[in-house]
């Protein structure tokens, strides 16, 4: 269909083109000495979903010890959280919350680490 100008006359059956908004997920993994499990969890993610623009991850590694949030960075990871202490699930989840709707999150998934 023509775009309608406003010399045009539109019918019941006409549809005038919407733009659509953009869709971005993003999809936060809470850690804690993850480095060994992350990889799989990370290839588990989907890449594509009908409907979403936009599939971001986002890690929070809470005060690991191990090289968790290197193996997050090395993986491809698009936003990576410390927390230094440890300080447990809820302040994890708290702070990728934040972090989820400062980086633009229209939904938010929380996923574990398997």
């Amino acid at each position: 269909m023509e775009s309608a100008s406003a010399n045009d006359i539109l019918t019941d059956g006409d549809q005038i083109p919407l733009s659509q908004p953009s869709v971005k997920l993003i999809i936060q993994i809470p850690c804690y000495n993850e480095a060994q499990t992350l990889p799989i969890t990370l290839k588990a993610l989907p890449r594509e979903i009908p409907g979403i623009d936009q599939i971001e991850y986002l890690v929070i590694d809470d005060g690991s010890i191990d090289d968790t949030a290197h193996v997050a960075a090395d993986a491809g990871v698009h936003h990576v959280v410390r927390l230094n202490p440890h300080q447990g699930l809820a302040a994890g989840f708290a702070a990728g919350l934040e972090a989820c709707i400062h980086h633009g999150a229209d939904i938010i998934v929380q996923y574990r680490c398997r």
